[in-house]
């Protein structure tokens, strides 16, 4: 084993594209773990299907590097890479909590971003070492002077200490593997005390259980110790122990500083939880270590199986999730039309998304979503206040003395000849204007007040296309303040679709249903009856849309001759077609739910 003075835990955090997954590579590379020709791809440690495809990392992931640097000294390097989406904050504030230093990787032709600084934060928080590192140097447009100077006067951070590199050529990277030897502490634990170690991420195998993953911050662990979990109490023998390279690498010992995985049989899923600590049963420490803050969802939609007899598979599902997901909520929920499901909250629209995706490609179910909603604090006239994420659980309007949604307060920086186009998307989803600062001469720092709801769906495709991608966005939840909320109720052939009810402001109600019907429209299929599509707010219908019925031609026979033949024959078609409504069932395919959540400006 390596003494812990030679260990250095690390993580890597940036904005969104900005190179930790391609860094990772190449200390990879440079590691030679594996057969090159074999394992080795773009973006290795993005081992999941769906982060490939949309080219973002999903789960931050560890690996093991082993370094002989330029002192003579054999060192181990752990190594996490993490997301940069707003969305994984929760798995970056994880991965944080398990190092002593952090690299902030800096895009020398973007400079710094609005992530950039909430990462930086972060890892301020948590007291890490911060080495600003500059990344894609070898490009033409890269400007590396107005970099530094954004690090030394955006960052706080000193320039002089800035390693440049391009994790595309590996350009610099001795240099940086060098300062985070220099500039990283070693880990401060103790072996001989009692074991401490730190449950950071989770997931399942279906052959072996959970394997967890973990920090050791005190003590040694081996194969054949008792262990237990202090939040839930649950005593395994440890079965097989090791650290992290491009597959699990057995090692038998863990001690102070590393960052590895244990397998020891735990079947039953909701017995591990992230942010807890494990000791040892037989000389266990004092107190747990300090986990993890709950993360707060703030968007919830119901999620319900097509065919009902998934149900119990959907259930398993969730719950192998929700270990390699901490930051997902949920619980049960039914709906009439669509029967027993759950209802499930998520840090964002990208998170609702990515765990569909996951659900429908890893356990090969089909689902249907509800509409997302945030939660509102809804006042009855009685003094008593209800939080509803549901719009099934809104209460009658005559009871409702006001209600509350959640605001936001939201960053984005933007160069300066997109500055109107967002100004105006803000203003469109009824943003206030609170802070205007020029960054530089090409980039403002614009901070605005909205509501949640209206960056839910479409706001963040929206400002990237009106800024050709180059604006960036963050935001924080703030406060509640009061709104003007109404039910909006969807109704096909006259019955209400709960499943497809929003909450929604009052002012925004008339287009949202519009919106909603003519979506509808295009998905639902023709039958022999005619199909009115409404949007109603309470007894008020505010958008209609008809989808016209199948109409055989019954007069093509009856050529010449009187038309009082014809007329008849064609009343008597429309008394059938009448009957058939009162009596035929509208068929709503799945793909009509995901359409109505979909904004018509995407198309």
């Amino acid at each position: 084993m390596v003494e812990s003075r030679f260990k250095r835990n690390f993580c890597i955090i940036a904005h969104i594209d900005h190179g930790k997954s391609t860094l990772a590579d190449r200390f990879i590379e440079k590691a030679r773990l594996g057969d090159p020709h074999a394992q080795m791809q773009s973006q290795v440690l993005d081992n999941m299907d769906i982060e490939r495809e949309r080219g973002i990392t999903i789960k931050s992931q560890a690996v093991t590097i082993p370094y002989d640097a330029a002192d003579g000294n054999h060192y181990e390097l752990n190594l996490v890479d993490t997301p940069g989406h707003v969305d994984f904050s929760y798995e970056v504030s994880r991965a944080i909590s398990s190092c002593e230093g952090a690299i902030l990787l800096v895009d020398a032709t973007q400079g710094v971003e609005a992530q950039t600084l909430a990462n930086l934060y972060m890892a301020m928080e948590h007291n890490l070492e911060v080495i600003p590192v500059v990344n894609k140097i070898d490009l033409a447009s890269a400007d590396i002077d107005e970099t530094l100077r954004q690090i030394d006067s955006d960052l706080g951070l000193d320039s002089s200490d800035a390693v440049l590199v391009s994790a595309k050529t590996g350009q610099g990277l001795e240099d940086l593997m060098e300062a985070i030897v220099r500039m990283i502490p070693p880990p401060s634990g103790n072996p001989q005390d009692p074991l401490k170690a730190l449950i950071f991420d989770c997931h399942y195998d279906p052959y072996r259980g959970v394997i967890v993953h973990f920090r050791v911050f005190d003590g040694t662990i081996r194969e054949g110790d008792t262990i237990r979990f202090m939040h839930s109490g649950a005593r395994y023998k440890v079965d097989e122990l090791g650290i992290f390279q491009l597959n699990l690498q057995r090692t038998r010992i863990l001690q102070e500083g590393d960052v590895g995985y244990m397998i020891c049989g735990v079947k039953t899923v909701s017995e591990v939880s992230v942010g807890d600590t494990v000791t040892d049963a037989d000389r266990p420490a004092q107190s747990p270590l300090d986990g993890f803050k709950e993360a707060k969802p703030v968007v919830f939609s119901s999620i319900f199986p097509v065919d009902s007899n998934d149900y119990e598979e959907l259930l398993a599902a969730i719950e192998k999730l929700k270990l390699n997901d901490a930051s997902l909520i949920y619980e049960k929920d039914s709906s009439a039309a669509l029967g027993q499901g759950f209802r499930c909250g998520f840090l964002g629209m990208l998170h609702l998304e990515v765990f569909q995706e996951r659900i429908e490609r890893e356990f090969d179910l089909s689902i249907v979503l509800t509409s997302p909603s945030v939660n509102y604090k809804v006042y009855m006239k009685g003094g008593e206040m209800l939080n509803i994420d549901n719009p099934l659980d809104y209460p009658d309007p005559a009871r409702i003395d006001y209600s509350e949604e959640p605001y936001i307060s939201a960053e984005i920086m933007t160069p300066t000849q997109y500055v109107g186009p967002v100004i105006s998307l803000c203003l469109e989803k009824r943003g206030v204007q609170t802070r205007m600062d020029y960054i530089d001469s090409k980039r403002v720092q614009l901070t605005y007040d909205m509501p949640l709801s209206e960056v839910l769906f479409d706001f963040y495709d929206r400002l990237k296309s009106i800024s050709r991608g180059y604006a960036s966005f963050d935001y924080q939840l703030t406060d509640y303040r009061r709104t003007d909320l109404v039910k909006m109720d969807i109704l096909v052939n006259g019955d209400p679709v709960d499943a497809l009810s929003q909450l929604v402001f009052k002012g925004e109600a008339a287009s949202r249903g519009r919106q909603a019907c003519e979506r509808l429209k295009d998905e639902i299929p023709r039958h022999q009856f005619k199909i009115p599509i409404q949007a109603a707010i309470g007894g008020n219908i505010i958008a209609r849309e008809t989808i016209s019925p199948f109409r055989k031609d019954v007069i093509a026979k009856c050529y010449g001759g009187d038309i009082t033949r014809k007329r008849k024959l064609l009343e008597k078609q429309k008394e059938g077609k009448k009957r058939l409504r009162l009596a035929g069932n509208v068929e709503i395919p799945q793909t009509a739910f995901l359409a109505v959540l979909k904004s018509r400006q995407e198309d």
